[in-house]
């Protein structure tokens, strides 16, 4: 994106925009090309042309802009006159051959089926190749809901062997006491 200038306009830029403008009308362009254009060349915005362009320079050129909109017609026409004389023969008339006509249209048709017919043929395989995807993402889910689940068996099995041992040490640990003849209690190992 081009840096948003803050400064005035001077009149050089005033005349570029202009001509840029007035060459993208003549040509058969549009307006927001050359803004883009201008903006490029002048380090400012589409935006700010357009701005320019329609509350300033546009009025100054009201003419010139008669002008190129004219000679875009004439170019326009001459274009339409050119391929208008390919078609006419040297005696003046139009002549056209119906058999090449209708041969063209035919390959025409021939191609829009091809391409239809490819067209469905790639639906298909893509369609099926969707399926196979979504059959692999269903056994991967499966085992995937397997593992978890022997996952769990396999901490609950660990948790509960932990416990064992924790118990059988505080078993071996535990002192254990016993009364003697004379009442007295006695210390007694396991």
């Amino acid at each position: 994106m081009n840096v948003a200038r803050q400064d005035a306009w001077s009149e050089d830029e005033d005349i570029l925009l202009a001509e840029v403008v007035l060459r993208h009308i003549r040509e058969g362009g549009t307006q927001l090309a050359a803004f883009e254009e201008v903006g490029t060349r002048l380090s400012r915005t589409a935006a700010a042309c357009g701005f320019r362009w329609n509350s300033t320079v546009r009025k100054q050129f009201e003419s010139a802009i008669t002008l190129a909109k004219e000679q875009r017609k004439s170019a326009r026409k001459k274009e339409a006159n050119h391929l208008k004389q390919k078609v006419v023969n040297n005696s003046g008339t139009q002549t056209f051959d119906l058999s090449k006509i209708i041969i063209s249209l035919q390959s025409l048709q021939q191609r829009l089926e091809s391409d239809e017919g490819s067209r469905e043929r790639k639906e298909n395989e893509l369609t099926k190749r969707l399926q196979e995807v979504e059959w692999e993402r269903d056994q991967l889910k499966e085992k995937f809901e397997r593992i978890e689940q022997d996952y769990q068996v396999m901490l609950s099995i660990m948790e509960r062997a932990r416990k064992m041992t924790v118990f059988q040490e505080e078993e071996k640990n535990q002192v254990r006491f016993q009364m003697d003849e004379n009442g007295n209690l006695e210390r007694v190992k396991k």
